[in-house]
């Protein structure tokens, strides 16, 4: 395990200033190069007492400008056209990169980084998607996943665009009438042949 300072809150992990024990991977992909922490080492310990206040300061600039994204971002439905199997399973998924290419092209700023996805799309429908916008700044998201513009439109109505339709046959309509190629006539259905000839032998 590797020891850290941690210079800003880190979800699930702890808060500005606190030391923590982490995976050494962890440290050396994710919260050392994106300036999250220093290792936890009494140079290390001085320069970030010297540099609290400031970083104290630039941490609430930053969750500032976060809550005012978070006005614009907060609620909002994408919509991400896929081709997809009759029965809604996709061919191939979206990612985190089609999700932050999709809402800059609608002119909304989200990075890779900030969307939180357990597991890629891979099926047609609404998904809600948490954005991280600051480590105390939560958003979410929809993500429409769908074939078409129109289907898009159906299932944001809340319409289950997977349900097949049902032919429902009238079991009462006894009359029904069917023609002939042969004789170029309406014949009666079978039901009622049936009900004619009991007539007859009565």
């Amino acid at each position: 395990m590797m020891e850290l300072i941690l210079l800003e809150r880190v979800e699930n992990l702890g808060q500005m200033g606190d030391i923590v024990k982490v995976r050494p991977g962890y440290a050396r992909n994710f919260l050392l190069p994106m300036k999250k922490a220093l290792r936890a080492n009494n140079a290390n310990k001085r320069i970030f007492d010297a540099q609290r206040a400031e970083l104290e300061a630039r941490n609430l600039e930053r969750k500032h400008e976060a809550e005012a994204a978070a006005t614009k971002i907060d609620g909002q439905s994408f919509v991400v056209i896929r081709q997809a199997s009759e029965t809604g399973v996709l061919y191939g998924s979206v990612s985190t990169r089609d999700i932050a290419s999709t809402a800059s092209n609608a002119g909304i700023a989200i990075e890779r980084g900030q969307i939180r996805l357990d597991k890629p799309l891979k099926t047609i429908g609404i998904s809600k998607v948490r954005i991280v916008l600051h480590p105390e700044v939560h958003v979410t998201i929809e993500v429409n996943v769908a074939r078409s513009e129109d289907e898009a439109e159906r299932q944001a109505r809340g319409e289950d665009v997977l349900a097949r339709e049902v032919d429902v046959v009238d079991t009462d309509d006894t009359t029904a009438e069917f023609f002939d190629a042969e004789t170029g006539e309406a014949t009666v259905s079978a039901d009622e042949s049936a009900s004619s000839d009991d007539e007859n032998l009565a």
